[in-house]
């Protein structure tokens, strides 16, 4: 038998996760990276962040660095390096965790299901086929395989290069 942890969720089932001062999608410094902060890249464009309460391993979060609440905020320059992110991060996930799909969405305003309404953001959720089981149907209760530090250090790297390759 395998015995599949995610701890880390706990204080948010629960509703006692820590309440983010300030926006989620403005971490605080100006460091590319920040594992405290599960911050995976940041430029002067775009952010992306490990999802500290994922829907499955390897969730993570997009976001332009403007604080805006709509993509039609956005000038055509931001709005071009926000999809050429969305596709690198997408192409990063499929090379580290090979899952067979993905997920990738963005809610804009609060009645669409925008948790964060006032920051636009997309989700980029991998999966695999046969990866959620009983406890989602029954339980209402998703099991996530890796812990999320584990996962985070392996799309690290990756992000790592892609901001040197930028940076030249």
């Amino acid at each position: 038998m395998k015995t599949l942890m995610a701890p880390w969720r706990m204080e948010h089932v629960e509703g006692r996760a820590e309440k983010v001062s300030g926006c989620l999608f403005e971490p605080e410094g100006t460091e590319p990276f920040n594992p405290d902060l599960l911050l995976l890249y940041r430029d002067p464009k775009t952010v992306v962040l490990l999802n500290r309460f994922p829907y499955t391993n390897g969730h993570i979060l997009l976001a332009p660095v403007k604080h805006v609440d709509c993509i039609t905020s956005l000038n055509q320059a931001e709005q071009t390096a926000l999809i050429g992110m969305l596709s690198e991060a997408t192409q990063i996930l499929r090379e580290i965790l090979h899952p067979d799909g993905f997920n990738i969405g963005s809610n804009i305003g609060k009645v669409a299901g925008a948790g964060i309404a006032d920051h636009l953001h997309f989700h980029i959720v991998p999966r695999w086929e046969d990866d959620h089981n009983f406890m989602t149907v029954l339980g209402e209760v998703r099991s996530i395989p890796e812990h999320l530090l584990t996962t985070y250090d392996k799309l690290l790297p990756p992000f790592q290069q892609l901001l040197a390759i930028r940076n030249r």
